[in-house]
């Protein structure tokens, strides 16, 4: 059969889209966003910046001044001279080794994260792929346990640790810090878990892949948002941790920074130019970490985006 055709046209490729299709993508793809809406994002964005920034700035200002300055009737947002030294002279304070305070709170950190980690990672695996009897009362239990926080059990802590002979030590408030933020762990991880299709188990499965090749090769990739979120939850929390370290710990050198910054507060006198010093010097890892697990964290954000 043969068809017909005007010799002025050419028949229209199928892949190429009508006249009309054209002008309406060239439409949405050639609209500019209006230059209002721009500056008015930007400067949403820069007031929220100032509003974050500010007092660390604040605090990064105060920790170049002396004492005198701080404390002065009339204060400046700036330093009139930038002491450089007060970063120096803080860490040769002799009631605060601030050099072993900084050890004591990464040791006690990361071992608190690789704990959570290491705990949470299968527990979160199992109640989120197996049925049992008593799922859901297991899961309960563990969601009860974040409503207790570490400073209305540190009497009974204390007792405890001073029986099993740990009393004062790193594997102490690791051993605390881990606990306690154990059940958020299990709980993001969770739901990150429950939201893979059991598909994919089973098509890994079929393949001769194991429960532990499952979990560590196919769910973990699929799962880095939560993983991040509870490794950056956990090590701020510990990081962050003050009340129990401050009945447990009683070593100045096993103390984490958290409470050796209080020695710089005192009855009569604080020393407020070291006081920000430290805390400047404290958010610093945290930052760290971020820098860190950012690629991570924008990778597993968009790991299951196209399909």
């Amino acid at each position: 059969m043969t068809t017909i055709t005007d010799p002025g046209t050419t028949p229209r490729d199928a892949t190429r889209p009508p006249s009309g299709d054209r002008r309406r993508v060239r439409k949405y793809t050639t609209d500019q966003v209006p230059l209002g809406s721009v500056l008015l994002r930007v400067l949403a964005g820069l007031v929220v910046l100032v509003v974050f920034l500010l007092p660390y700035l604040i605090m990064f200002f105060g920790s170049v001044k002396t004492k005198a300055e701080i404390r002065s009737v009339d204060p400046t947002y700036f330093p009139t001279e930038w002491h450089w030294d007060n970063y120096v002279t803080m860490w040769s304070t002799p009631e605060t080794p601030l050099a072993q305070n900084l050890i004591s709170t990464l040791v006690i950190s990361l071992c608190a994260t690789l704990l959570v980690l290491a705990v949470a990672l299968p527990a979160a695996y199992y109640t989120a792929r197996f049925r049992f009897r008593g799922r859901l009362v297991f899961l309960f239990l563990v969601i009860v346990t974040q409503m207790v926080q570490p400073a209305v059990l540190t009497s009974g802590l204390f007792r405890q640790f001073i029986a099993l002979g740990i009393l004062d030590t790193w594997l102490a408030m690791i051993l605390v810090n881990a606990a306690f933020n154990l059940s958020f762990a299990v709980w993001i991880m969770h739901s990150f878990f429950a939201g893979i299709p059991k598909e994919v188990d089973e098509a890994a499965q079929l393949d001769g892949a194991g429960t532990f090749a499952v979990l560590t090769k196919i769910n973990l990739p699929l799962v880095w948002p939560g993983i991040v979120t509870a490794v950056v939850f956990t090590f701020v929390a510990s990081w962050n941790e003050f009340a129990a370290s401050l009945v447990l710990l009683t070593t100045a050198g096993n103390q984490p920074l958290s409470v050796a910054l209080t020695k710089f507060v005192g009855q009569y006198e604080t020393s407020w130019h070291y006081v920000f010093g430290v805390s400047v010097v404290a958010i610093v890892p945290v930052v760290i970490l971020f820098m860190i697990i950012e690629k991570r964290l924008v990778g597993g954000l968009v790991a299951g985006s196209v399909k």
